[in-house]
């Protein structure tokens, strides 16, 4: 049945700009693109790994600000080996990153960011007590 999420799509306002956070900022990898009838960009997918993959959508034009308590959409969450490590390397290729990393209830090790649409993103960093490795550990 169901064995991963595949990928999580947005569409976005400025393609460029948007390349340049997710792969020279994040260090994400373009994977390829696809074109529509006229030869034009109409998606890139950008591979977290060799399952994982962000797709993003050209042609984005207006911003919608959804209050707090909305339904649907909340934010992008992307595991990271250090949380420390990471966001002093993501420092270094520009990305602003004040404040500290803070613990979740949940856990684990978490920092927030935003891409340059304004969509959510997580670092979360899993420890060996959380939550989420607790549930992942499987009864032998």
């Amino acid at each position: 049945m169901i064995t991963y999420i595949g990928h999580l799509a947005f569409k976005v306002s400025d393609l460029k700009g948007s390349l340049k956070f997710y792969c020279d900022v994040l260090g994400l990898e373009e994977a390829f693109r696809m074109t529509d009838e006229k030869g034009d960009i109409s998606l890139v997918y950008i591979k977290i790994n060799e399952n994982n993959f962000i797709e993003l959508f050209t042609g984005g034009k207006s911003k919608i600000e959804l209050p707090s308590d909305h339904i649907g959409y909340s934010h992008l969450c992307l595991l990271v080996d250090d949380i420390n490590t990471t966001l002093k390397e993501l420092s270094k290729r520009g990305l602003s990153v004040p404040g500290e990393p803070k613990m979740g209830g949940d856990g684990n090790w978490q920092y927030w960011i935003a891409d340059p649409d304004g969509n959510s993103i997580e670092f979360m960093q899993i420890m060996p007590d959380s939550l989420q490795a607790k549930a992942g550990k499987r009864a032998s």
